[in-house]
């Protein structure tokens, strides 16, 4: 593995602090991830919602208080300042929760993107060695052509081999954070239906 490394020539050293990088984040995101979903509490939420309905908001803020669930911290911070503006409230508890979601998205998204194009870049290297060898001695040492040849080959699948489960790993953490952005938006339009009717109705808010 070493010397196939070596091999690769000097492009191989950002490619491996790209790999590096991304399964760092790779990891990172899957351990928060499997966090969050264990950290849903649907029956909480269901709660919270029923009290709504009921206008007893503070309870609501009670049983929602401290919750790790995110959908609960986001109704709870929209029913605490609903006498301000519920709606803001929610964009804005929603925009902190999604902004923990997208964490290293951006770098991970910048792995999928550069290590293919240092790849790209080890093969043009690569090439220029081979040419460079064939100007200097003729055909007649082989080994040099071939050692720029390799350089090209295996800085190129390196590239490769970061980027293909990096943009699987991508694509799947976006699903994810999409997923999430729909069950914000769900909860959030119920629980401004919900006052928007108690306001209508001129109930006692408790």
């Amino acid at each position: 593995m070493l010397q196939f490394f070596l091999k690769g020539g000097p492009i191989m050293y950002p490619l491996l602090l790209c790999s590096i990088i991304a399964l760092t984040v790779i990891i990172e995101r899957a351990i928060f991830w499997v966090r969050e979903r264990g950290r849903r509490n649907q029956n909480l939420v269901d709660k919270i919602l029923d009290c709504a309905e009921h206008a007893d908001y503070n309870e609501a803020a009670r049983i929602g208080s401290g919750s790790s669930d995110y959908v609960a911290r986001i109704l709870v911070c929209g029913i605490a300042h609903r006498n301000f503006s519920l709606d803001s409230a929610l964009e804005m508890a929603a925009a902190v929760e999604v902004k923990r979601m997208k964490r290293f998205m951006n770098m991970l998204d910048t792995m999928v993107t550069v290590s293919p194009l240092l790849g790209i870049f080890g093969t043009v290297t690569g090439i220029i060695r081979s040419f460079e060898a064939i100007g200097i001695s003729g055909a007649q040492n082989p080994m040099a052509v071939t050692g720029g040849i390799a350089e090209a080959l295996i800085t190129t699948a390196a590239g490769l081999t970061i980027a293909i489960p990096a943009v699987f790993f991508f694509n799947y953490f976006n699903s994810r954070i999409e997923d999430a952005l729909h069950e914000i938006e769900t909860y959030s339009t119920s629980l401004e239906i919900v006052y928007e009717k108690n306001r209508g109705n001129n109930g006692p808010e408790r």
